[in-house]
């Protein structure tokens, strides 16, 4: 039976919070197809409403579906950007967060979703991370056990939570190396060519 990956959507999400884990997960797919493999996890954008939802630069996505109309899923994916400061405080997402987590396998995020997960509370007291620019704030909220810094993604449990926008990439890789196996994983990551070499590194 195909199980499902959930990625979460709201306004002002920021783009490569989920279209980075959105590419990975799907590339999984891709992958399983070319090797004769029947398809292991469909991966569903979900949000509040059918609408589009108005992402932080500007892009427009509608959503698979909403998140009363959801499957049980086996990863849920939340994502970051400046809404999540808005939602923080939406208790009928936080609530469907909470649900939806329970009989989850993996529970990630990415950036500030971290927020939305420590709120909601499969993220509560646990160690997790966030983009360097709002550690300090994730850490004064008090949701959290311990905030980590200078990591690009951090496990406790079947929590996971990785840093700022591009480090949801990895996280998602890494997922799927405890979905199928490290060896897939690098499959998946040769098919994307995804292999960072950014320009003009010496001073980051």
């Amino acid at each position: 039976m195909t199980k499902a990956i959930g990625i979460l959507l709201f306004d002002d999400v920021e783009e490569l919070d989920f279209v980075g884990p959105y590419e990975v997960f799907t590339m999984m797919g891709e992958t399983q197809k070319r090797q004769n493999e029947a398809l292991s996890h469909d991966v569903l954008l979900l949000a509040e409403t059918d609408g589009p939802v108005r992402c932080a630069k500007g892009m427009q996505i509608v959503p698979h579906r909403t998140i009363a109309a959801a499957p049980a899923l086996d990863v849920l994916l939340v994502p970051g950007g400046m809404g999540t400061r808005r939602e923080v405080k939406n208790e009928n997402l936080l609530g469907w967060i909470a649900s939806a987590a329970r009989d989850c396998r993996w529970v990630t995020s990415v950036c500030t979703g971290s927020y939305l997960l420590a709120a909601a509370g499969p993220a509560r007291g646990r160690r997790v991370t966030t983009h360097w620019a709002f550690v300090e704030q994730l850490r004064a909220r008090g949701d959290a056990g311990e905030v980590m810094e200078n990591v690009r993604y951090v496990r406790d449990g079947n929590v996971v939570t990785s840093s700022g926008v591009s480090a949801g990439i990895d996280m998602a890789l890494w997922v799927t190396g405890q979905l199928h196996s490290p060896a897939f994983a690098r499959t998946v990551q040769r098919a994307m060519q995804y292999d960072p070499a950014p320009p003009y590194a010496a001073e980051v």
